[in-house]
Order: C-alpha cells, then sequence, then structure tokens
C-alpha cells in the first residue's frame, strides 16, 4: 500500500505558481493578494479593467519589474533562481511585436540563441528555419520585419518567443492591432502550438473572441478593488461570478439564427 507521503511526492508541480504578489508604483497599490497556479498545458488568461495591473502582472511573472511582494515559481523554483541557472524557462511575445528591424527574421530568431548560446552555431539557421516553418512563415526568413504584414510580424515574433524551446509561452495583447480574421488565424496558431508542443501559455487580453476560443481558464482584476475577483472557467464565470463586474464583462450576445 502507497503512503500519504509518496502519493504527496508524485503530485505532479504547477508549470507555474504565484504566491500571494502585491503590485505596485511607489506608493501606489495596483494589486494585492494575487495566487493562482497554472498546470502544465492550459491556456491561461489575464483579463480586468484598463489599468488594473494586467501587464504589469505578466512583467512581474517575468522578472521584468520587481513585485512589491510574493514570489513566482516555475516547476516548484522561484523565478530568481531559475533565471540565476541560465536562460529564462518562458518566451515572451510583447504587444508590439519588438522585433529588430535592421535584421532579417531568420537574423531575428537565432539573436536569442546567440546569446543564450543556445544550439551549436552550425545548428542555429536549420532551427530557426523550423521556428518560422511553425508559424507559416518558413519561406520569409530573408525578410525585413518592414516589409510583413502586422499579422506576419506577430507571427515572427511568436516564432522569436520559441526560440529557445522553453515550456512556456506569455503573450501580451497578442490580438492588439490586428483586424478580426487575423486575430482568429493567431489564435488558431496559439492553440496548434500549446496541442502539439505541449507548451503553457499566459495571455494578457481584452479581446473576448480571443478569450473565449483559447483560454482554459481566466483571473480577473479588478482595478477598484485592487485585487482578483474571479478565478474559473470563462464561459463558467460569465454566470456563476459573484463579481457583477465580471460578469458584465464577459456578457456575450449570442447571435440571432434566422430560419432559412
Amino acid at each position: 500500500m502507497r503512503s500519504v507521503c509518496e502519493d504527496m511526492n508524485t503530485t505532479p508541480l504547477p508549470r507555474i505558481r504565484v504566491e500571494d504578489v502585491s503590485l505596485g508604483y511607489g506608493s501606489s497599490l495596483v494589486q494585492q493578494g494575487v495566487s493562482f497556479d497554472i498546470p502544465s498545458g492550459e491556456i491561461f488568461a489575464i483579463v480586468g479593467d484598463s489599468g488594473a495591473g494586467k501587464s504589469t502582472l505578466l512583467k512581474a511573472m517575468v522578472g521584468l519589474i520587481p513585485a512589491a511582494s510574493g514570489r513566482v515559481l516555475f516547476d516548484g523554483v522561484s523565478l530568481d533562481e531559475r533565471m540565476r541557472d541560465g536562460a529564462p524557462p518562458f518566451g515572451i511575445l510583447f504587444q508590439n511585436g519588438a522585433l529588430w528591424s535592421s535584421m532579417t527574421l531568420l537574423e531575428n530568431i537565432m539573436a536569442p540563441m546567440e546569446l543564450q548560446d543556445h544550439a551549436t552555431p552550425a545548428a542555429r539557421p536549420a532551427l530557426a528555419r523550423f521556428k518560422l516553418a511553425l508559424v507559416g512563415l518558413a519561406d520569409d526568413g530573408h525578410r525585413y520585419p518592414a516589409s510583413l504584414s502586422g499579422g506576419m510580424r506577430k507571427r515572427a515574433a511568436l516564432a522569436r518567443a520559441l526560440a529557445l524551446d522553453q515550456s512556456v509561452l506569455f503573450l501580451d495583447e497578442p490580438s492588439a492591432g490586428l483586424d478580426p480574421l487575423t486575430s482568429r488565424r493567431l489564435d488558431a496558431l496559439v492553440l496548434s502550438l500549446r496541442d502539439g508542443l505541449g507548451i503553457t501559455v499566459v495571455l494578457v487580453t481584452h479581446e473576448l473572441a480571443s478569450l473565449y476560443s483559447i483560454a482554459d481558464r481566466m483571473i480577473f482584476l479588478d482595478g477598484d478593488a485592487h485585487r482578483p475577483v474571479a478565478l474559473g472557467r470563462p464561459a463558467e464565470l460569465a454566470h456563476s461570478a459573484t463579481s457583477e463586474k465580471v460578469r458584465e464583462f464577459l456578457a456575450v450576445r449570442a447571435p440571432q439564427v434566422t430560419a432559412a
């Protein structure tokens, strides 16, 4: 018979754990008491009021800004410790893409490999071409960012976010500036990458269509209360959230169906 300790030892750690994180700028409090776990392979959305601290929380989760208190763990290890041991355990797609305009797409994707000494120099071009193929840009490695459409730039930035074979992907407003059709295609690409590579995805979004299409769960940050007020599946929270603000935010009118 297995002991209780043995059963506890076999329980998988969450891929990401946010423990009692508070965020602020100087004496101004943005959010407090933020705690949640994200299991491996989940697509987790951070949503909330405008100015509630969504992107601030994401930046704290990846170490771009310090949290006022609390900590972030990746596979049970603190972010600070993981960063000291080598390359970050995640890739990031910034809202504006943040591609280097003076580099080709192939050079953009190889740059993180060179900075982190990832793979051998001889293997990097082939690996970068593979990343571009994953996002549908297999024939565009020679092009510069300025020659691409907005959707193509987002896909190229997504390929660069995957350059180091990370198991976690952070997306900051990935649909920003995209038309609805391009946004839906990007959502489908994120789903296919999650399903094909088994990566965990954390995204900041205000797009309800994307939220319902790809997010397994979400957390809602209330800008007035300065704390999270809902955590769960978007479709369930739309009806069962105790916060009226969350229910209103998630309200979607079903399309009218007319008889043929």
